[in-house]
């Protein structure tokens, strides 16, 4: 039988979301950067979505870090959500400085 879900764990659920939900946010930012194609130009409508799609996808990852059974689960999952985005992106190229 499947435990419930509790408030037990919710400083671990918590640190989950921001450590590694920033860092999962970060490359999906950086997989779109790559996606689009814009490059070095920031102030363009594609740079500025690229630049604020952080701000719209660490919240729901720090949101819905909660349903998580377990703070382990959390922190092995995002983790493993951080692993499968950052390949790509350090294997395509995404990380240099320009």
């Amino acid at each position: 039988m499947t435990r419930p879900l509790s408030s037990r764990d919710w400083a671990g659920k918590t640190g989950a979301g921001l450590v590694l939900g920033f860092t999962f946010a970060l490359a999906l930012s950086g997989l779109f950067r790559l996606g689009t194609g814009y490059g070095d130009a920031y102030f363009s409508a594609q740079g500025q979505l690229g630049m604020w799609i952080m701000a719209l996808i660490w919240p729901l990852i720090l949101g819905f870090v909660f349903l998580f059974r377990t703070s382990l689960r959390a922190w092995l999952w995002l983790a493993l959500a951080n692993f499968v985005t950052w390949v790509p992106l350090v294997a395509l190229g995404g990380l240099h400085a320009s």
